[in-house]
């Protein structure tokens, strides 16, 4: 920025407003629908390797500690040992 960066004749001018917010329906800066909660949603999701159903929480729902509610939504799909889950096993994510 140089010298005559701040010489204008154009005064003082009223400030950018902000961005409007996106119409009802439809999408965020990264494509998801907008207004909608991925934990809140009941959607399904499909397990990659290095996961864990704490770590699984931990996105979805900003808590690992609950990964006991997508156990027990799993339960049939995942077994008895909730540590053995497997490379693309698809599991439902409960709303909460």
């Amino acid at each position: 920025m140089g010298l005559f960066d701040f010489l204008s004749d154009k005064g003082e001018q009223k400030p950018a407003e902000p961005a409007a917010k996106p119409a009802a329906g439809g999408t965020d800066f990264f494509g998801n629908a907008a207004g909608a909660n991925p934990a809140t949603a009941g959607d399904s999701y499909t397990v990659v390797s290095g996961d864990s159903l704490s770590k699984i929480a931990k996105h979805h729902y900003g808590d690992a500690a609950k990964w006991h509610q997508i156990y027990e939504a799993n339960k049939a799909t995942i077994g008895s040992n909730p540590d053995h889950i497997e490379v693309g096993q698809v599991l439902t994510l409960p709303s909460l």
